[in-house]
């Protein structure tokens, strides 16, 4: 008799390891939004890809716009100054009748401040007007505009208490506002020479009245030092002291230009450059 013997093949199975760490942990990344996209041998959903190109999409266009300056310093930007008590956002309402009482020095500016960014990305948009800053504190919290203005050296972080860094008469005119407020005369006698070094046809002061509230609490943390608020007296003996003289025919033509129509909430000095 035959006898068949029908073998079966006997299946080896080996005991393979899982890996016991953060993926099976989680659920093997069922839990984590995208986790499936780490590995290699999923297949991603179309859906997923389709968002991702958008989504990507977006953030290009985003940082590109707001590299290219866009429109960061809008009215938004002023209203903030001037809800903060800041003689900065003087120089936008006084521009008209500085326009008027310096006529060609309003092509060549240098604005010296805080808030500079702001400043000089609004003055640029003047119709034949080159601006630039200088900004004498920190810029740790500034925007993509700002940096960019900074990385191409139109805006620049110095301490005003020192020798500005531009040669004599870089510029037809200099713009200070809320900044010698928080100088001390020690100070000022070395900062009131540079910015009429650096100027050709005269600078301008905007300061604060005495009294006036700028800027609170926070200065502090800004400033060093709260703000010293002087009469006009006071810097007009300063000025003599200093050897500084006032431009009485820009005073006049600024004043006539405004008359009723614009009344300055801080203190506007008009001032000649060395010769």
């Amino acid at each position: 008799m035959l006898i068949l013997l029908i073998c079966r093949p006997i299946k080896t199975t080996t005991m393979s390891r899982r890996p016991t760490g953060l993926s099976r942990r989680l659920g093997d990344g069922a839990s984590i939004p995208f986790m499936g996209s780490l590995h290699p041998k999923s297949r991603p959903s179309p859906f997923l890809s389709i968002g991702l190109v958008v989504v990507g999409a977006f953030l290009i266009i985003g940082y590109l716009y707001s590299s290219s300056g866009g429109n960061s310093y809008d009215k938004a930007t002023l209203t903030r100054l001037e809800g903060g008590g800041s003689c900065t956002s003087e120089i936008f309402q006084a521009l008209p009748y500085l326009k008027k009482a310096y006529g060609d020095s309003m092509h060549k500016i240098l604005h010296v401040g805080p808030d500079t960014c702001a400043v000089v990305s609004n003055l640029l948009k003047e119709e034949d007007t080159e601006a630039w800053g200088v900004e004498p504190y920190d810029l740790d919290d500034s925007d993509a505009s700002c940096k960019s203005l900074v990385r191409r050296g139109t805006v620049r972080v110095a301490d005003i208490k020192f020798s500005l860094p531009y040669r004599s008469k870089s510029f037809s005119l200099v713009i200070v506002s809320d900044a010698l407020d928080y100088l001390s005369p020690k100070y000022l006698n070395k900062t009131l020479p540079e910015l009429a070094r650096v100027s050709s046809d005269g600078f301008i002061i905007f300061s604060g009245y005495p009294g006036q509230s700028k800027f609170k609490g926070a200065e502090l943390a800004k400033f060093g030092r709260p703000a010293k608020l002087r009469s006009a007296s006071w810097w007009i003996r300063f000025f003599v002291q200093s050897r500084i003289e006032e431009n009485e025919e820009a005073v006049k033509k600024f004043e006539l230009g405004a008359a009723t129509k614009y009344q300055p909430a801080c203190q506007i000095f008009h001032l000649k450059s060395f010769l």
